[in-house]
């Protein structure tokens, strides 16, 4: 993590400015001052690089000198990072000495970028337990729980239902309206229009406008519901199945089907007549989003693909271009990029649900990732996308103009989110999963909040 700092803070547009402000190495002229942040800030980055340099040496030199334990694919990777650092630190030298220019610096950021990937893959390596096997046969439950805990859920939409037997008018009408609700998958919506948000505010910065907010997360909002409803309805059978799910309104027969696909039909007109409103190539995403998530990930994916997680995080990303979209009229690829972070966080995310999870998704008849290739596979895919996740954060602030807090906010909280996928190698329990699953969403909240911030303040 503190290459990542370096890499995530030469990324971002506080170290352009920074470099100008000292261009002299391996010091710079002038003690730090307050008045002066872009000294501060160039000082900051190279006392930080000593430190994570000596760090990179220590942690290399004691992977060599472990022979009895190192594997070589562990010493090769890390091997990388040795030989890269001074590279970095060279670059580094002459963007200082020389001024900052496209290439330096872009050759600068992908030294760094590459330091870091040899850094995980170490550590994915040397998570990764001699036999495949051995995770599943050590995987262990919180002697405090009986299985999954049905309010983790990610999709909200188990919470009991009220039985309409013996209740008042006011008190069944207001079950079923509830029950409507829970199809709509409320507790998908926060994240879902605040990557929309991100989107907006990327391509609009300080002249977004209260109109185009309100039309595209209104629109959104219908738009997740309508694709909630749809899943209901077509996974009625199989949440049956499923502890956590059989109790969702059209398994439970509490909303017929009919009643529910018309009540998803309206959602999805609304949804458009609305993104309709922002431009009509902001309703055509929609129109994907719905489609995609209600058909392809849910009827073609889920149930037939262990790469279901990975493809269906096109479903997520969507938000942040039609946030994009519903500003500049176009696709841009600041938005892709946007984009690109959540469809990599995705998996990251959702696998750690899928472990907790893992006998309920079986007994569903879904070949999530933990029950076709196991624990241990998953454990390093997790670990694998969150480093792609964290790149992808990179490359997002280098085409943009974020800055401290951004760069800040990934690096704290994509510390917090690496160790809990660590402990999860180590503990492989169910609380350790929910604790990277809920490391995952902090990381992302967080990320997308200072996304909104750095790019409105621009």
């Amino acid at each position: 993590m503190g290459v990542y700092l370096l890499v995530i803070g030469g990324a971002t547009a506080a170290i352009t400015d920074a470099a100008r402000a000292c261009p002299t190495w391996p010091t710079c002229r002038g003690a730090v001052s307050l008045s002066d942040p872009s000294l501060a800030v160039a000082w900051g980055h190279r006392l930080t690089a000593a430190l994570v340099g000596a760090l990179v040496v220590v942690t290399a030199i004691t992977a060599l000198v472990r022979h009895e334990r190192s594997r070589p694919r562990v010493n090769a990777a890390l091997g990388v990072a040795l030989v890269g650092f001074p590279v970095q630190v060279g670059l580094g030298a002459v963007v200082a000495l020389d001024g900052p220019t496209a290439a330096l610096t872009g050759a600068h950021l992908a030294v760094g970028m590459a330091i870091f990937t040899g850094l995980v893959l170490a550590l994915a390596w040397e998570l990764e337990p001699e036999s495949d096997d051995a995770p599943d046969s050590g995987w262990a439950v919180d002697p405090d729980t009986d299985g999954p805990q049905t309010g983790d859920a990610p999709d909200g939409d188990d919470a009991p239902t009220p039985s309409a037997a013996d209740l008042s008018p006011l008190k069944r009408a207001t079950a079923t309206a509830f029950a409507y609700f829970r199809l709509m998958k409320p507790r998908l919506m926060w994240l879902l229009c605040l990557v929309a948000a991100a989107g907006m505010a990327l391509a609009a910065g300080p002249a977004l406008t209260v109109r185009t907010v309100v039309l595209t997360l209104s629109g959104g909002v219908l738009a997740i519901g309508a694709s909630g409803t749809f899943n209901h309805v077509l996974e009625r059978e199989k949440d049956k199945k499923m502890s956590r799910t059989a109790d969702r309104p059209v398994a439970t027969h509490s909303i017929p089907a009919r009643n529910a696909v018309a009540f998803g039909l309206a959602l999805a007109a609304a949804s458009l007549a609305v993104f309709w409103q922002v431009n009509a190539l902001a309703a055509a995403l929609g129109l994907s989003a719905i489609l995609f998530y209600s058909v392809v990930y849910t009827l073609v994916l889920k149930p037939n693909t262990v790469q279901n997680t990975v493809i269906g995080g096109f479903a997520g990303a969507l938000p942040a271009l039609i946030g994009w979209v519903a500003v500049t009229g176009r696709v841009g690829v600041p938005g892709l990029a946007l984009a690109g972070v959540i469809f990599l966080w995705t998996p990251a995310h959702f696998y750690n649900l899928a472990l907790a999870y893992r006998e309920d998704y079986a007994r569903g008849g879904f070949p999530m990732m933990p029950v076709v290739r196991g624990e241990a596979t998953t454990h390093k895919h997790i670990l694998l996308y969150l480093g792609a996740t964290l790149l992808s954060a990179v490359v997002l602030a280098a085409l943009t103009d974020l800055g401290g807090l951004y760069a800040a906010t990934t690096s704290a909280f994509g510390a917090v989110f690496l160790w809990a996928v660590v402990r999860l190698h180590r503990e492989r329990t169910e609380s350790a999963a929910f604790r990277a699953f809920h490391a995952s969403n902090a990381y992302l909240g967080a990320l997308l909040l200072a996304v909104v911030v750095d790019a409105l303040a621009v």
